[in-house]
Parts: structure tokens; sequence; C-alpha cells
């Protein structure tokens, strides 16, 4: 191949696929590549028999889980947040007419040894199992604070100062429980960790903010969830690309990347073919060397045949397990779909755990999260590495994306997605709708 690339995508996972689409869009001449013969990497969506050949070489699928196309199993699950950072990429470059999404009926958060839905508004606030009455009044007075805060008018501040002041000194002013504390600031804010305590609070508030305005716009939860799984929306991104002239690849066995004398990166070498680029987006599994571990994910995906008790007998729910409530240093994730959401079989659900690895026994780690399932038909359990990049890739234009982490929503995919675009560019990525002429010219 004599042609040049701006750049060269390595794995078709979500990250990738999104940059692939993004850069296409905004004119760059971008060839995509994988070693793999389908859409998705580590995101992928996998049908049964792809599923039982990667976790249970050489057995086939029991007949009773129904055929192949009925199947549709996320490999690493996430929900998106209705007004949330993936769905503005998805509207900004008209990926949405590639796909149909479902709501997501519930959001729960376990505390005291059960589950209960997180109350996202006032109203819920009041109603929830979750505090007594005068905790409710003082949950009422912080969420109204938080809808009413304005920079421009101090009378709506009540002495707080979110770009000063602490979420430890906000909590502390409308004297909420540490119970209260954990579901407000891991299963609406949706932070990994504590840490957020000690952080100014603006970013806490806008994030509850965000998860209240998703609730609103369907109701029931904040959450999507697209038809068919998620392996859907790299390769949506994927059309995207290609509609702009991108060119993709799949099974292409790249074999290294090639460095000129200063150390940048020139081309890449798949087989016997050297395709050359100014720049190389890949996944931590394509440049092995200029990665570095941070940890790793235990998942279990669950095959179940009744919804999930105690949410109802909703047909999809996420959980989260905040790490105070369960001794732990992580939160434990729950993410549940069904047949609703055309991933399995009439009359089944699937349920997949997942959290941070603290010791040597992760299967260990994600007991409370199962023990809320009920009876599992089937179990699949894999431990995946968490990497990131050691450098951010502007001395040798190599740009790397992170491991996807435990949680089970987007907002940190996207984190990352804006990351790398400032890498990249040099500039923040800036998402606005798109007119129907600039969609038009495609």
């Amino acid at each position: 191949m004599d042609e040049e690339y701006d750049v060269i995508v390595l794995g078709t996972g979500l990250t990738e696929c999104i940059l692939s689409g993004l850069l296409s869009v905004d004119g760059k001449k971008v060839l995509h590549m994988d070693r793999n013969n389908y859409y998705g990497g580590e995101s992928a969506s996998l049908n049964l028999t792809q599923l039982y050949s990667k976790f249970r070489p050489g057995q086939s699928p029991p007949e009773d889980l129904g055929k192949d196309r009925d199947w549709n199993i996320d490999l690493i699950p996430k929900f998106m947040m209705a007004n949330g950072e993936i769905v503005k990429f998805l509207t900004y470059t008209d990926v949405t007419k590639y796909l149909e999404f479902k709501q997501i009926s519930g959001s729960f958060v376990f505390r005291g040894g059960k589950i209960a839905k997180v109350p996202t508004t006032e109203t819920e606030a009041l109603s929830s199992p979750l505090m007594g009455i005068f905790e409710k009044r003082r949950m009422k007075k912080f969420l109204t604070w938080v809808q009413g805060y304005k920079d421009e008018d101090p009378n709506t501040h009540q002495g707080l100062n979110v770009d000063k002041d602490d979420m430890k000194a906000v909590y502390a002013k409308f004297g909420l429980d540490a119970g209260t504390q954990d579901f407000i600031g891991h299963a609406m804010a949706l932070h990994l960790d504590d840490s957020y305590l000690t952080q100014p609070a603006r970013d806490t508030c806008e994030k509850i903010r965000l998860y209240a305005a998703s609730v609103l716009r369907y109701g029931k939860s904040p959450y999507i969830y697209p038809l068919y799984g998620l392996g859907d929306l790299p390769q949506a991104f994927a059309r995207l690309s290609a509609v702009y002239g991108g060119t993709y690849m799949l099974d292409k066995p790249v074999s290294e990347l090639v460095y000129d004398d200063s150390g940048k990166v020139t081309a890449v070498k798949a087989g016997d073919e050297t395709v050359r680029a100014k720049k190389v987006i890949c996944d931590p599994s394509y440049a092995t060397n200029k990665t570095r571990k941070i940890g790793s994910v235990v998942r279990a995906i669950c095959l179940l045949t009744h919804p999930i008790p105690n949410t109802g007998d909703i047909d999809s729910v996420q959980i989260v397990l905040p790490q105070n409530q369960i001794g732990r240093k992580h939160d434990v994730y729950v993410a549940c779909v069904s047949s609703a959401h055309n991933v399995c079989a009439k009359d089944y659900y699937m349920a997949i755990v997942s959290t941070i690895v603290e010791t040597d026994n992760p299967e260990k780690e994600i007991e409370a999260g199962l023990n809320l399932l009920g009876p599992i038909h089937d179990k699949f359990v894999s431990v995946s590495p968490l990497e990131v990049p050691e450098n951010d890739g502007t001395a040798d234009q190599v740009f790397i994306s992170r491991s996807y982490d435990a949680t089970s929503h987007f907002e940190t995919v996207c984190e990352d997605v804006h990351d790398l675009w400032r890498r990249i560019t040099g500039e923040p990525l800036v998402l606005k709708k798109r007119t129907e002429e600039e969609g038009a010219t495609a």
C-alpha cells in the first residue's frame, strides 16, 4: 500500500470507533484495522456459540438456551445516561439513525443489606425507604439546593461556594448521614470512590443534575440501552466513518508499529503489508510496551430465568453497591437486561456483576452482587487487566486508550474519548448537533 493516512486506528472497541467516526467527520483520512474478524474488541457482543467458545472451549451451548440468533451478550455491559456524554456523541454524529434504544426500568442502590430505588426528585426522596422522616427532609433540601444553585444569584448559594467548598462541607451543611452520602456520591453522581468528598462540590453537583435530568427525560431511570446489545455501537460509528471516507479492515494481523529515527510512528505492519500514517490510535493490546497495568476488573456474566428479586419484577435494572456498604475500597456494579432488549432468548435475563479486584480471590469479591440475583442458571467469570498509557502520545504520535473499567455506565469511556481527542488534536472536543445541511454533505 503506497497510500499515507492521517490516522490509523487499531482495534474496534467503542472508544476507538467513536474516535474513528469523529476524526472522519472532521475531514481526516482514516484507516481502521482489527486483528479480530468482528467489531467491538473488548466491548463486543457475542452470540451463544461465541460465548461458550470464549469461556468454555470445546463445549456446546445447552439446547434449553435457544438459538444463537436470540443472544447478543455484552462482554462489558454499560448503560447510557439519557442526557449523558455518550448520547451527545450519538446525536452529534447522527449515529442514532443506525440504532434503536430502550429504557432501563430502574436504578437501585444497596444500603443496609437491602436494595432500594435511588431517589432522584424531592418527591421520591420523601417516599424512599432509604431514609427516615427527618433525613428525607434534609435530602429534599439538599436536592432543591443542587437544582436551584445559580452562580450569578447568591440567594441560591445558602452560604456555600461550589468551587471552593468540598462535598464533605456540603453534606455537613445539610446534615446528611453517611448512608445517604453513599448513594448520592456513588449511585447518583457515579463517583468511583470516596476521593470526591475532598474535591470542590461543583463536579458532584453537575453529576447529580445530569442524573436527575436524565431521569426526567424518560422517567423510571436515567439509563437507556441499545436493542441487540452494545456490539452495535462500534459498528454504528464504523458506518459513520465509512460514510465520511474511512476505510475498515477486519481480520488484519497487525504485527508491529514502525518508527523513524526521532521515535515518531510512521507506519503499521500487518502481515506482508506496511501502511504509512502520521498518527496511530489503539487500544492497550496493540502497544503493550507503552502501557502499564493499574489493576484488574472481575466480571461475571450470569444467565437468569427470572427478574432480579426485590426490584418489582422489572425487565432491566442497574444496582450500585457502594464500597462502604460492603466493606470494600471499590463499588460493585450489577447491570441486568432481558429478552425485552433483544439480547437473550424469551423469558431469560442477563445480569453482569463487576468490580475492581482487591484480593487474590476475585470471584469472592463480587459475592455481594451475585447474592442479589437469586438462583443463577449459568455463570461465566473473567478477570481482565486494567491498563493505561505510560505517556500522552504527543512525542511518538501513538495515542492509546484506557481499558474499560468496572462501571456499568459510559461516563468514564466518554472522559477517555475527550482526553484522547485533546491529546490527538491539541484542542478540546466540542460537540454540537450538526445541521441537516452538514449531515447531508456525507
